[in-house]
């Protein structure tokens, strides 16, 4: 397990080209190893302009190292308070070698998730810039509704997709930690990527799969619609998920936009509908 950063922080950010303009950001972050697991594969980064939740797998250590790498080089890629694509790249490929060099060869593999977002410019205005590789998650949190922003790469996604398997039905399926897409393996990382605009009010949630198999989306929305600090929003998620089981390493990071200059004029895009609120 490695942590990247501070676990809760405000910073304000200037939007370069706007002098007249900047955004205010806070946020929380921590991970937990679970009940039933013996170390944490999981890391994370929260160092503006990214934010980040790898996923390890591969047993021992080897989770361990795999997603070590992978903040570890998202961190050094960071130069400036905003970021492009080719970056995040650049990091992730960096990753797959260094997680190669570790891999034991008597292993079937190593590898882990990543999800995150990262601050960019689009045409001049500030963008976050939702990144996927496996089924680790972001979500998007305005107006009282949780959005789902990023699409898991799994066996079950695939088969929800296909209109073999309802959504509801997806994460007790016997091949529910069958992922199609890593980081690692010796094979190009392909992430995924959605544009959301920096907006006041937005929060940001960015998980590992120890959460979501463990609390549904609805108590999802609720913790993240009580407003309480990020910090203290991510430490009652990651109590709930201890509570609900704990059967997996969990990490959330949650980041709120606290001020930004108007973007009613630019759009996202957004893959998935809202979750229904009662």
């Amino acid at each position: 397990m490695t942590e990247i950063g501070l676990a809760a922080a405000e910073r304000t950010l200037s939007v370069p080209g706007r002098p007249d303009a900047s955004l205010t950001i806070a946020w929380g972050a921590g991970t937990d190893t679970g009940h039933r697991r013996d170390h944490n594969e999981d890391s994370l980064l929260a160092v503006p302009p990214i934010f980040a939740v790898a996923d390890g797998m591969g047993g021992h250590s080897a989770g361990d190292v795999a997603s070590a790498a992978v903040v570890t080089r998202l961190s050094e890629v960071i130069t400036a308070d905003f970021t492009e694509a080719d970056a995040i790249e650049q990091g992730l490929r960096a990753a797959t070698v260094d997680i190669g060099h570790a891999a034991d060869e008597k292993q079937l593999g190593v590898g882990t998730t990543v999800t995150g977002a990262a601050l960019t410019l689009l045409d001049g205005e500030p963008y976050w810039m939702v990144f996927n590789v496996g089924d680790s998650r972001v979500y998007m949190f305005e107006n009282g509704q949780l959005t789902q922003v990023s699409v898991d790469h799994s066996v079950v996604q695939e088969m929800v997709d296909s209109g073999l398997i309802r959504a509801e039905d997806a994460e007790s399926h016997p091949d529910s930690n069958v992922i199609t897409r890593a980081v690692g393996f010796n094979a190009e990382p392909y992430p995924d990527y959605w544009m959301v605009p920096v907006r006041a009010g937005l929060r940001l949630l960015m998980c590992s799969d120890g959460l979501t198999k463990e609390i549904n989306a609805e108590r999802i929305r609720l913790y993240l619609a009580a407003g309480l600090r990020p910090s203290d929003t991510v430490d009652g998620l990651i109590d709930a998920a201890l509570t609900a089981g704990g059967r997996d390493n969990v990490t959330a990071i949650v980041v709120d936009v606290l001020e930004a200059a108007d973007s009613s004029e630019v759009e996202d895009t957004l893959p998935r509908s809202q979750v229904p609120t009662p």
